[in-house]
């Protein structure tokens, strides 16, 4: 099994030589957009939690972000939280690889709304502005639309200061690739994947 999962994804990611630059995400011209699907939660919803543990989400992950989903228009989510000293990098900064963490994490939320299991296999983040502790992070996803396998989107996160100025602090864009549930199966807990594919509509407590 691990070997035809494997094969489903690998086509659609290069494998350099050595390290190098890699070329900027652009949208494909078979582009086409998104919608929610007919079992999405309506605009305004409150996502619960992926999975206890999960880093970005959880209520049991000691230092994770506690981030909390809410649904927009279309295929849109806008999700917050705050940087804690369990989040530093250097001292008194959000750890950079943290916030693409948290971009990844609203990114793929998107994928609950179209209702496509999917995986990430390509992040950009730009980084704009320092992220200090104390500071509340603002993200706000949207799906630009979807050619065959591939879900495209895009992410900005504001900061927003203890004293509540507001400014640009990062911006994301990614490629989700739609996986058979067997990814997941094979890869993690399949008694939670199950549980997730089992789950109601309106609640997100395992995204697999």
């Amino acid at each position: 099994m691990t070997r035809s999962v494997l094969a489903v994804v690998s086509p659609l990611v290069s494998q350099p030589s050595q390290p190098g630059p890699l070329a900027p995400l652009t949208l494909p011209a078979d582009l086409v957009a998104a919608t929610p699907a007919s079992d999405a939660p309506p605009p305004g919803s409150v996502l619960g939690q992926h999975y206890t543990r999960c880093y970005g989400c959880g209520a049991d992950q000691a230092g994770g972000l506690r981030m909390r989903f809410v649904v927009g228009d279309g295929v849109r989510v806008t999700s917050e939280f705050v940087v804690t000293k369990d989040h530093e990098g250097a001292p008194g900064l959000a750890h950079g690889g943290l916030l693409s963490a948290a971009l990844d994490e609203t990114q793929a939320t998107l994928l609950w709304l179209i209702r496509v299991p999917a995986v990430t296999v390509r992040l950009e983040t730009d980084f704009l502005t320092p992220v200090p502790v104390g500071a509340t992070v603002r993200i706000d996803a949207t799906c630009l639309g979807v050619a065959g396998r591939k879900i495209y989107t895009a992410a900005t996160g504001t900061l927003i200061t203890a004293g509540g100025d507001e400014a640009p602090a990062v911006r994301s864009a990614a490629l989700f690739v739609e996986v058979p549930v067997e990814h997941f199966t094979a890869f993690g807990r399949d008694e939670l994947v199950h549980a997730s594919m089992n789950r109601p509509v309106e609640s997100v407590e395992v995204n697999p």
